[in-house]
């Protein structure tokens, strides 16, 4: 069972995490898009971008860092060979684009028990080099009970 005193404790921030343009194409190509601002300079800077755009989902790259802190968190008490990914969320302030230097920081938001499992919510803030809000990507974890 996940420890429940773990509700609203803020981790550090992770080490910066430089999004680099071929990071966005191979992301790109193995979500299956096909939009040419994800995978094409020259298209992204038409439309406004820097550079390429990473796709929506993207903030689960930058967020693995911060859910590892959770897992790496003995007081914590997550088995993660009991894990389970039950929702993922997205809150956008601007797109990602490669050259962005982000950073992430753990909350977690919630903790509930249900049925013997344990409901894990953690939010990561990610922040560009300046320190503005790009994303929030919010997780929830089911952390599955003991077998009877």
């Amino acid at each position: 069972m996940v420890n429940p005193d773990v509700q609203g404790r803020v981790y550090p921030p992770t080490q910066p995490y430089l999004v680099g343009r071929e990071t966005v194409r191979e992301f790109a190509r193995a979500v299956l898009s096909e939009s040419p601002i994800h995978l094409d300079p020259e298209a992204a800077r038409a439309a406004g971008y820097a550079d390429v755009v990473a796709p929506p989902t993207f903030p689960v790259t930058v967020q693995e860092a911060t859910l590892a802190q959770l897992l790496a968190d003995e007081d914590a008490g997550v088995d993660f060979t009991r894990v389970v990914h039950g929702d993922q969320r997205f809150s956008y302030t601007r797109p990602i684009v490669a050259g962005d230097e982000l950073t992430a920081t753990l909350t977690i938001a919630s903790v509930k028990q249900l049925g013997g499992h344990s409901m894990v919510t953690a939010s990561s803030d990610i922040v560009d080099a300046a320190g503005a809000h790009v994303v929030t990507a919010i997780s929830t974890l089911v952390v599955r009970g003991e077998e009877a």
